[in-house]
């Protein structure tokens, strides 16, 4: 891809992205598909990363500890909290991504 459709991939990313109830997409962390974001990184630029099935960045990610599967504790945690997240689906993939004040106000991205 050159660096224009790059972007705009990315840009279309960004509106892509969703604020919803953690309990809504309960489903695909049963179904194994639900992959938490660290808050410091950007859920855009991960998501661009998946699209482009970038292994090798995704794998620096995981190894850092910087995304890895919503683990039992974390899915318990967010439901028992009503927990509200920003997510995108990179199918086969759900990434999520704990929601700030700022991203649940709209003042995201």
């Amino acid at each position: 891809m050159n660096d224009t459709s790059d972007e705009t991939l990315r840009s279309n990313i960004k509106d892509e992205i969703g604020i919803i109830a953690w309990k809504a997409l309960a489903r695909f962390f049963a179904g194994g598909t639900a992959v938490a974001i660290d808050a410091e990184i950007d859920l855009a630029e991960v998501a661009f990363q998946f699209s482009q099935n970038n292994r090798a960045i995704v794998e620096q990610w995981m190894s850092a500890g910087k995304i890895n599967k919503v683990s039992d504790e974390q899915a318990k945690r967010w439901f028992e909290t009503d927990a509200i997240v920003a997510a995108i689906v990179i199918s086969p993939w759900v990434l999520v991504q704990e929601a700030t004040m700022a991203t649940a106000q709209g003042d995201r991205l």
